[in-house]
């Protein structure tokens, strides 16, 4: 019976009105074993009139199937599949075992929630998820990514989740309600209704004090104590029974059954198909037939329902199969395993539970299961039995390769720690130079990516130099890696320079082999700061490769495109990032949708696409928390936080501290140089008031391409402080940089520098040189600071007519910025230059959301709701509701007139009037690696 959970009930009730309303949503309910859980559950079951109900359990002895739980909970829905986007349908296909064919773990994700969001279009969906903390991992890891996704659709996902458990739902995040310990009338209630009398108030509270309110606890005593006993007429047996725990009873029960009935319970308890055919035979096998099952039946700790068993209650499995020796344990996954020959996995993995040595044909098996487990991107299913079928060898080479195989799928299934511990075991067996290069390599993966970039940096050297003398092909991308690293300030205490350990293909080799050279040299140059050298290198690269952009291969990619950042080829980046992204996006690669998002807002923040830059800053910051690491999550919250510093919005200082949260909590890896210097450069904007605060927070910065980015800033805001050996010192820096690559970006910002630091007509020259080089370079945000900076000058000489022109312009194009701090000083300069400023009429495109632009967008693009839907890792459902809000905003009834509007202009400040306060954009709050 469900005692004492009006307020959770109350929770439950709320999550099932937003599904039927069309808000979906998520709620965890969490407490320890037998707080009533899977009552509350059950009981949300019961009330959900009008809604089709869904269920699925995590069992203990199934966690290391991969996507089983999702199988279990989905296979009603399974004629809806020819419904999904084709990469979808194939990838759950595969994951539910209906097609054959391999699976990308994140199309699998997506696809559940597509399958799920259809399914409630014929009436809400309730997902009811019981003992979630025992859900396999991938099962586990796609119910969370739905779960945090859902907006417009008609589904509620419950879970119920145990605490104090060794496994744990990674839910935090999400809603939950806590079952605590029932107390007076609550408990007389669940007391009476097993008892059949009601408890003397005193034996109550001795009882609620013995058990911690426990409901099951409390429903057990009251099935062994007597009505007296119950009444305080006779006293309470001292210890009470339950003095070992709740599971006591549990084994107490189990005891008192003779010995074929406990071998048959011990079955029931090991096996994780819940069949009775199964249950049976296997335990005929071990000489328990039907008399044995009748026995187990009369004792209530298991039920058959059909070819259905049910065990009283989950703490009876973990009870009994704790208490039987490891022998009878043994002997009873020997007999699951004979009987489940037409089941591989589940065989596989019951031959692994009875082996207690080295056996050939188990690890035969369980490769198989790794296998297809990884083909269906269950890569934590895949580690665990690469690791089994590595313990089941013997040392030497071939349990380094399983070692490392397991190694490899933890680290795909987003779990380094485990993924590091693997390898680790993994390094002293394997000692082959190429095999060795390939398990370092990993390793240096999961250092750089969740502690140390230096370390990272080392192992990768590591592995180039084995590698080089044995494989020219197979070193040369892995030093053209550590090159790249060097260029993001990786150092190691090896002197080795990684362009010296590998000669440069001849004019015939592939195409890859070149492009990898190119970059190996120019990533090189960049960390020796020989910016003529590396520029050079990248252009060969880029020569190579603009005719075919290799969109395909995911390592030269996306490192084309950080080349193209170095050296701030501004059009070449956006273009290589647009590409990355949308090769992602159609393949459904959420990981690399992530690096493209982050990668790519630089050249947009560069270029003035504000807008665009914060849209995939919010995009990126819920799919990087569903990798798994959350350290991964500072670099779009500063991203974040960065525009909103620069449209002087508030949220730049929730943000920010968001940041400094999950770096004092979680490894943030190879990006927390990035994410540092976006914070302080947002600090430095945030305390522009303060010039000497602003300085010393930009001087901090330390990544070349953000310095070159903020060094107008530091110019605005070390001049003001009267630090003019600042000015010099990073002009010095812009003027190096400038000489050796010819960047017109840079060649403005120098002469910009020169200007402040100069008087009468050669400022005038520097300010003009400037703004001739602003021309050839689409960095539009620093030419709108050129032409405030050279305004402020002319005004200051008393050249007001000449200063207007220069302010007007600047005023103009920080309006379109948003960027509401500067556009208020172009204002009140202009204003000061005898010209009053009128506020701009602006476009209601300009209160879009970060996620209405992005489906505007692809919707322009021609794409359908379900196309774009799988773009942008949501259901049809939520970009039709984005979509309704798009055309009322903008005032459309069509996707024709929609495409036929302009909406590459960003949010406008509006400080243009005497006397009126400046605004800030709205903040981007976001909806939740690298």
């Amino acid at each position: 019976m469900l005692a004492g959970r009006d307020a959770e009930r109350a929770a439950v009730a709320a999550l099932l009105d937003g599904a039927r309303g069309g808000t979906g949503g998520a709620l965890v309910v969490r407490g320890v074993a037998g707080a009533g859980k899977s009552t509350l559950l059950a009981d949300a079951a019961a009330a959900a009139a009008g809604v089709r109900v869904l269920r699925t359990s995590g069992v203990e002895s199934e966690s290391p199937l991969a996507f089983a739980a999702l199988q279990r909970l989905l296979w009603p829905l399974r004629s809806l599949l020819p419904g999904l986007p084709a990469p979808q349908r194939a990838a759950l296909g595969a994951a539910l075992g209906v097609a054959a064919g391999e699976g990308d773990r994140f199309l699998v994700f997506l696809g559940t929630l597509s399958l799920l969001a259809d399914a409630a279009e014929d009436c809400p969906v309730l997902v009811v998820v019981d003992d979630a903390h025992w859900l396999d991992d991938a099962s586990a890891a796609a119910l969370l990514f739905v779960a945090r996704r859902l907006g417009a659709e008609r589904v509620a996902l419950l879970f119920a989740a145990r605490d104090g458990d060794a496994r744990r739902l990674d839910a935090a995040d999400l809603p939950a309600v806590v079952l605590g310990a029932l107390t007076g009338a609550d408990a007389d209630a669940v007391l009476s209704a097993r008892a059949g009398v009601v408890a003397d108030p005193a034996v109550r509270d001795r009882l609620v004090t013995a058990t911690g309110g426990n409901p099951l606890a409390l429903g057990e005593l009251a099935g062994v104590l007597t009505g007296d006993q119950l009444a305080g007429r006779a006293p309470l047996p001292d210890p009470l029974p339950l003095t070992g725990g709740v599971e006591r009873a549990f084994l107490d029960r189990y005891r008192r059954l003779a010995e074929p009935a406990q071998r048959l319970l011990l079955v029931a308890a090991a096996d994780d198909t819940g069949r009775t055919t199964v249950v049976r035979d296997a335990a005929g096998l071990l000489d328990a037939g039907d008399d044995a099952l009748d026995a187990v039946e009369r004792s209530g700790l298991l039920r058959v329902d059909g070819d259905a068993v049910h065990l009283d209650h989950p703490l009876v499995r973990s009870a009994v199969y704790r208490a039987a020796t490891s022998a009878r344990r043994r002997a009873a996954h020997r007999a699951l395993a004979d009987v489940l020959a037409g089941d591989p996995d589940r065989r596989a993995w019951h031959l692994a539970a009875a082996a207690d040595r080295p056996d050939a044909t188990v690890v035969t098996a369980l490769d198989e299961v790794a296998e297809r487990a990884a083909a269906r991107g269950g890569h934590e299913a895949a580690s665990a039995a690469w690791a089994r079928a590595a313990e089941l060898t013997t040392a030497g080479a071939d349990r380094g390769r399983r070692l490392h195989l397991a190694a490899s799928s933890a680290w795909l299934g987003a779990h380094p720690s485990r993924a590091a511990a693997l390898a680790a075991a993994a390094a002293a067996e394997v000692t082959e130079p190429l095999p060795r290069a390939r398990l370092l390599l990993l390793q240096a993966q999961v250092e750089w990516n969740t502690h140390s970039l230096n370390d990272g940096y080392d192992l990768v050297l590591q592995a180039a130099r084995l590698a080089a003398g044995v494989d020219e092909a197979t070193a040369r991308p892995l030093a053209m890696l550590a090159a790249a690293l060097s260029a993001f300030g990786a150092r190691s205490p090896d002197p080795l320079d990684p362009a010296t350990l590998v000669g440069e293909p001849d004019a015939g080799a592939p195409p890859a082999a070149r492009v990898a050279w190119a970059l190996l040299q120019g990533f090189a140059a960049v960390g020796r700061r020989d910016w003529a050298t590396a520029a050079r290198s990248f252009r060969r690269g880029f020569d190579l490769t603009d005719a075919d952009p290799l969109a395909a291969d995911h390592v030269l990619h996306p490192n084309l495109g950080l080349a193209a950042w170095l050296v701030d080829d501004d059009p070449r980046s956006l273009r290589l990032h647009d590409e990355q992204l949308t090769a992602a996006r159609r393949a459904g690669a959420l990981p690399m949708v992530e690096h493209a998002l982050t990668r790519g807002f630089h050249a947009q923040l560069a270029t003035g696409a504000w807008t665009q830059a914060a849209g995939a800053a919010a995009e990126a910051l819920p799919l990087t928390a569903s990798t798994g690491a959350t350290g991964l999550t500072a670099l779009p919250l500063a991203q974040l936080a960065l525009v909103a510093a620069l449209r002087g919005d508030d949220a730049a200082d929730r943000h920010l501290a968001e940041v400094g949260r999950i770096r004092e909590e979680h490894p943030v890896g190879i990006t927390d140089s990035l994410v540092t210097d976006l914070a302080h450069w947002a600090r430095a904007l945030r305390s522009a008031g303060q010039p000497a605060s602003a300085v010393h927070h930009l001087e901090r910065l330390q990544n070349p391409v953000l310095r070159r980015l903020a060094t107008l800033d530091l110019f605005d805001a070390a001049a003001r402080a009267g630090r003019e050996d600042v000015v010099r010192s990073w002009l010095a820096e812009v003027e190096q940089f400038a000489g050796a690559t010819g960047t017109a970006s840079a060649v403005a910002v120098t002469e910009h520098g020169r200007a402040l630091l100069a008087d009468g007509p050669a400022a005038d020259e520097h300010f003009r040189a400037a703004l001739e080089a602003h021309a050839a370079s689409p960095r539009t945000p620093d030419r709108a600071r050129t032409q405030l900076a050279y305004g402020e000058h002319l005004r200051r000489a008393r050249r007001r007519v000449d200063a207007r022109e220069h302010l007007r312009a600047a005023l103009t194009a920080f309006e379109d910025l948003g960027a509401a701090p500067l556009a208020e000083r172009a204002a009140q300069e202009l204003r000061a230059s005898g010209e009053t400023a009128r506020r701009r009429d602006v476009s209601t495109a300009t209160d879009l959301t970060a996620q209405e632009r992005q489906v505007a967008g692809l919707v322009r693009q021609g794409l359908s709701n379900r196309d774009v839907a799988a773009r942008l890792f949501v259901s049809p459902r939520t970009v039709d509701f984005h979509l309704r809000n798009v055309f009322a905003k903008l005032g459309v009834t069509s996707r024709a007139e929609l495409t036929a509007l302009p909406l590459d202009r960003p949010p406008a400040a509006r400080p243009a009037v005497p006397g009126d306060r400046p605004g800030g954009s709205p903040g981007v709050t976001p909806a939740a690696r690298s």
